[in-house]
């Protein structure tokens, strides 16, 4: 009896695979068979997906080091008691959005403090005049200027997948649509409606909407993944740029 329900197990698996062969098979013959215009929607939709894969790889690779490298920009800067300190260590944390504004921010800082260096009187003591700020909202504009570059470069192609997302779908459907009319025509020609006749067709026009949805689907669920984290770095910009200012406002007003 054991022996029997292994066997009939055997044949069940063996009978899927064969029908998820034949099903695949089918599926390609459909495409082959498939008319001139519905295979170049097919190609449009297969280039949209291989694009926005290509973007999501790239931008979660991205992501992923301009965090960990944002993480170690954090404690070398709240570590260090000097800007110089921290300006040593930019280069090496170069994918961090941490450091372009952190760079403009010091630009600033180091323009501002010369000027006021060079401006002061001199007197006949030796002592040189504590260099101070003489503008923190000019230092202000500095690190907002450099935290919208950053997110610009943050922003940059995820738009694509928004496209991606809202424009497959419809160019799926306007495959299908295009491969029901041309069904019908053939109905309307052969005088046929038998099933036989009619379902190829049919089965024909919906792979373009199936290939819409397998384009759009990755490109909707990883735009908002990514658009999320891109809120999430920026929220960590703007938290950086009032830290750099409360310590430039703390030593140098």
């Amino acid at each position: 009896m054991r022996t029997h329900g292994l066997l009939l197990l055997a044949l069940q698996v063996q009978g899927s695979g064969a029908a998820d062969s034949a099903a695949g098979h089918d599926i390609l013959h459909l495409v082959a068979r498939s008319s001139p215009v519905a295979k170049a929607v097919l190609i449009v939709l297969v280039l949209f997906s291989i694009a926005s894969w290509a973007i999501i790889l790239y931008k979660l690779w991205a992501f992923s080091r301009a965090e960990r490298q944002s993480a170690a920009f954090l404690e070398v800067f709240r570590r260090s008691s000097k800007f110089s300190e921290v300006q040593s260590v930019c280069k090496t944390l170069a994918e961090s959005p941490l450091v372009g504004i952190f760079q403009a921010g010091y630009a600033e800082l180091n323009t501002q403090l010369r000027l006021t260096t060079a401006a002061a009187p001199t007197g006949s003591t030796p002592t040189t005049p504590r260099p101070t700020l003489k503008s923190l909202p000019a230092l202000d504009r500095a690190l907002l200027r450099a935290a919208a570059v950053e997110v610009n470069k943050l922003e940059n192609r995820v738009g694509f997948l928004a496209t991606t997302a809202s424009i497959t779908p419809y160019i799926g459907l306007f495959g299908t649509v295009w491969g029901i009319m041309a069904a019908f025509q053939g109905i309307g020609q052969t005088g046929s409606t038998n099933l036989g006749v009619v379902a190829p067709g049919i089965a024909e026009a919906l792979i373009a909407t199936a290939a819409g949805l397998f384009a759009a689907i990755p490109a909707v669920y990883f735009y908002n993944q990514l658009a999320g984290r891109v809120k999430l770095l920026a929220s960590e910009m703007d938290d950086f740029s009032l830290e750099f200012l409360n310590i430039s406002e703390r030593n140098f007003t």
